[in-house]
């Protein structure tokens, strides 16, 4: 049924599709996954791609995050064809559409606050409004908001691609308001006119919206329907967390900026973004932007809850970085240090010194900023050892002092080359019947102030030896100033 939805609309009028997102908060990856979904299906049929920002809510809105949902897009790659068109410029269209609606009896006045419908409706089983100014024939003035005269009888329809057809009683619909007692329209208005003037042919959503729709169709059909019927309807599946909870930006991180921020790759995040409610059916997992154009049809996008899983975005965003060939891997890591990362980078990615590490740190590291945190001990100017592990060193190995005193020693004369560094640690190991391990530990510890990360001898070889006998005395001192406690405890 869905695809004959999606056929016969396509038949009769151009694809023109449009997200719109409320500048209320930084662009979420729900948000993010409807643009997609958009997007692509205008591509796959040669249409269109409205963005209008949804900004008539003054008090909520800020033009930072008008800029931040463009940014976001853009970084993704996701381009619109028309707009942004802004709702805050368009009030004289959303009043027409009232005029149109109150002369024609749609509309009636109501002056009731809040505090009064609660107190009146109270004691009713089901909250909302009770229609108490339906019938009051009060004027249409300031300080009185317009309500739709929904039906009271039979049932608004909603043909939804994914969900099928989807019956709303209307008894079950509040006469709901159009227009705030200080004249402002509301969203649904806004929408349904938007979506008129538009020619919007397919409203991709999320699934949140789907309890507005009857009031859209209610206020479509109302407005006349003529040469212009209704959209077709696609509500996408809810996205939830590990617990299966609806994401949500006080709980969960969403916003697309923080990924985009912590070095993922937007080829990455489109990727994983377009298998939150569709697959390609063949079971793959990854594909390039322009299969997942070919390929994608709303047919294929399922209802039940997507997952929204961290770890596996962060799987894909380091299958996307080993594929970087190491002078794009390079480019990448500088341009986020330029242009994404949220504070200074003290990695200098241009430098000869990350050359050498870029194969080692491109097979290790997930995102871009975890790169940075790899050779970080390269660009240190002023190192110092981490305490708490330099601690935990300490209470591992009672030996470390000796190791680092007798490694300090053998790498004062040895030739600076990975290779030997490590036959002479390997020595060192030999002699105190030790795993190489266990004596690489406090080296990687003092020399790159990390207890894990890239492997110990490439890292001593680029660090270089002046360096490295620095850092090893400044953790020999440390230790010998602790271990009288140590020894006590």
């Amino acid at each position: 049924m869905a695809s004959e939805v999606i056929g016969e609309a396509i038949g009769t009028r151009p694809v023109r599709v449009r997200i719109a997102p409320s500048p209320t908060g930084y662009f979420h990856v729900g948000g993010a996954r409807t643009a997609l979904y958009n997007w692509c299906f205008a591509r796959r049929h040669n249409g269109v791609f409205v963005l209008r920002i949804e900004d008539t809510d003054a008090e909520r809105n800020k033009e930072e995050w008008v800029d931040g949902i463009g940014s976001a897009m853009a970084w993704l790659g996701i381009e619109w064809d028309e707009g942004p068109y802004r709702q805050s410029r368009r009030g004289e269209h959303y009043q027409v559409a009232l005029d149109e609606l109150w002369s024609n009896g749609y509309l009636y006045a109501c002056d009731c606050t809040r505090e009064m419908v609660l107190e009146r409706t109270k004691a009713n089983a089901t909250p909302g409004y009770d229609s108490f100014c339906r019938d009051r024939g009060l004027e249409h003035q300031l300080g009185r908001a317009l309500r739709f005269r929904v039906p009271r009888d039979g049932v608004t329809v909603v043909e939804d691609v994914i969900r099928g057809e989807v019956r709303f009683a209307n008894s079950t619909i509040d006469d709901f308001v159009v227009a705030k007692s200080n004249g402002n329209p509301l969203f649904v208005l806004a929408g349904v006119v938007d979506d008129r003037e538009m020619r919007i042919s397919h409203v991709i959503r999320a699934e949140e919206h789907l309890p507005t729709t009857p009031k859209a169709v209610l206020l479509w059909e109302a407005l006349g329907t003529g040469e212009l019927p209704l959209p077709v309807y696609a509500h996408l599946p809810v996205l939830v967390n590990e617990k299966r909870q609806k994401i949500s930006k006080r709980r969960d991180r969403v916003a697309v900026e923080d990924y985009r921020e912590q070095g993922f790759l937007p080829e990455a995040m489109v990727n994983y973004l377009a298998l939150l409610g569709w697959s390609p059916g063949d079971g793959r997992e990854f594909f390039s932007l322009e299969e997942l154009v070919a390929e994608f049809d709303l047919s294929n996008v399922n209802h039940s809850p997507a997952f929204f899983d961290e770890q596996k975005l962060l799987h894909f965003n380091g299958v996307y970085l080993r594929a970087l060939t190491v002078g794009d891997f390079i480019e990448r890591c500088c341009r986020w240090a330029t242009e994404d990362a949220p504070t200074k980078v003290v990695a200098d990615f241009a430098s000869a010194r990350f050359a050498r590490l870029a194969p080692l740190v491109q097979e290790r590291a997930a995102t871009l900023s975890e790169a940075a945190d790899l050779v970080e001990f390269l660009f240190t100017p002023d190192f110092a050892v981490e305490d708490e592990s330099f601690v935990k060193a300490i209470e591992r190995d009672p030996d470390a002092h000796s190791i680092l005193v007798e490694v300090r020693e053998r790498l004062q004369s040895c030739a600076f080359e990975a290779p030997l560094l490590k036959a002479e640690i390997l020595q060192l190991a030999d002699d105190r019947g030790r795993k190489l391990g266990k004596v690489q530990a406090p080296i990687r510890t003092a020399a790159l102030g990390r207890t894990v990360g890239l492997p110990l001898f490439e890292s001593l070889e680029v660090l270089g030896r002046a360096r490295t006998l620095e850092r090893l005395d400044a953790a020999i001192e440390r230790l010998s100033e602790s271990k009288p406690a140590v020894e006590d405890v």
